[in-house]
C-alpha cells in the first residue's frame, strides 16, 4: 500500500486543515495510506514581532518545504493566504480546495458586547489594520501575533478590545460561536487565497490521489488573486488585498493597494473566468500607474 506523509505546521488549525484533506483522499482513494508529520516553523516561534519585521509569509513555509525535499514528507498542506507568491519549481503548489468563508470577522473578549475604545483592536496584519481605520476611525489597533487560539487568550485576559481573525479558521475550529460581527468582502478586501487551502508536493510526482481535494472554482480564484498580489509585491511591502469572484462564464477580481500615504486604492476587473490571472496583472498594472511602488 502506497503511503503518503502529509506536512503540516503543528497548531491545531493547521492539524485540522490537514486532517480534512487526509479524509477527502481516505474517502477517494482507500487505497492510499496517510501519515500526518506535524513541526515547528520559524513563523510559529518568533512571536513578539511582526512578520514583516522577520521575513515575511515565508517563514511559515521554510521547514515544511525543507521536508518536501528532502522527503521527508509527500504532501504539504497551508493556508493559502500565508504562502510566499512565488513557487520554488521543484516543490510546486499541487492545487487548491473549495474555498471556506473568506470573510474577516470581527471577536469581542467572552462575555462582552461592545467596544472597549480603551483598548485597540488587535489584527495581525498591515491589510486589516488600515482596513479598520476606514471602518472604526476612532479606534487604535495593534500587532497581534501566535496561533487563533493563543490570540484569543490574548483578547480574553484583556489586552485588546477585540480582534479581527478569518472566518474560515474560527469555523474549521469550531469556534463560530466566538464571531461578533462578519465585515463583508467590500467593508474588508480579504488576503489573497483567504478560506482557501494550498496543496504542495515535489515536481513529477502522481498527484493522482488529489482527485476529489482540488477544486477548480478554488483554483482559478486562488491563482487570480495570488497573480495580483505578486504582481504588486515587485518592489512593494505595502498593505495589498485581493479577492475573486466566479458567476458564471467570468471572473470579478477585486484589489487594494495602500499607498505610501496611507490611502486605500480599490479597482474592480471583470471578464472570461479562464483568465483571472491575465486580469488581475492588468488591474495591478492600473493600479500602478496610479500609485507606483516605491523603488527598493
Amino acid at each position: 500500500m502506497k503511503t503518503i506523509r502529509v506536512g503540516s505546521r503543528e497548531s491545531k488549525l493547521a492539524v485540522i486543515q490537514s486532517e480534512l484533506v487526509m479524509d477527502a483522499i481516505r474517502a477517494s482513494h482507500p487505497d492510499v495510506a496517510l501519515e500526518l508529520v506535524t513541526m515547528k516553523t520559524t513563523g510559529d516561534k518568533i512571536l513578539d514581532r511582526t512578520l514583516d519585521k522577520i521575513g515575511g509569509k515565508g517563514l511559515f513555509v521554510k521547514e515544511l518545504d525543507a521536508a518536501l525535499l528532502d522527503g521527508r514528507a509527500d504532501l504539504t498542506v497551508h493556508s493559502c493566504k500565508d504562502l510566499p507568491m512565488e513557487e520554488n519549481p521543484d516543490i510546486p503548489l499541487a492545487g487548491f480546495s473549495r474555498r471556506e468563508d473568506p470573510r474577516d470577522v470581527l471577536v469581542l473578549p467572552e462575555g462582552v458586547t461592545e467596544l472597549d475604545k480603551s483598548k485597540p483592536i488587535g489584527c495581525a496584519s498591515a491589510r486589516r489594520a488600515v482596513q479598520l481605520k476606514e471602518l472604526f476611525p476612532d479606534m487604535e489597533t495593534a500587532p497581534v501575533r501566535g496561533n487563533v487560539l493563543t490570540r484569543l487568550r490574548k483578547l480574553d485576559e484583556g489586552q485588546f478590545s477585540a480582534l479581527v481573525l478569518a472566518a474560515a479558521g474560527l469555523k474549521r475550529l469550531g469556534l463560530e460561536g466566538r464571531i461578533t460581527r462578519y465585515f463583508t468582502v467590500e467593508e474588508m478586501i480579504p488576503a489573497a487565497g483567504q478560506g482557501i487551502l494550498a496543496l504542495q508536493a515535489r515536481a513529477g510526482e502522481d498527484l493522482s490521489f488529489l482527485s476529489q481535494v482540488l477544486d477548480e472554482e478554488g483554483t482559478l480564484c486562488a491563482r487570480a488573486e495570488r497573480a495580483f498580489v505578486r504582481r504588486l509585491d515587485g518592489g512593494c511591502s505595502s498593505p495589498i488585498a485581493a479577492h475573486a469572484v466566479l458567476s458564471g462564464g467570468e471572473i470579478t477580481i477585486t484589489g487594494l493597494y495602500v499607498n505610501e500615504d496611507g490611502a486605500a486604492i480599490r479597482r474592480t476587473v471583470t471578464g472570461p473566468r479562464d483568465q483571472g490571472e491575465n486580469l488581475a496583472e492588468t488591474l495591478a498594472d492600473e493600479i500602478k500607474e496610479v500609485c507606483p511602488c516605491p523603488e527598493k
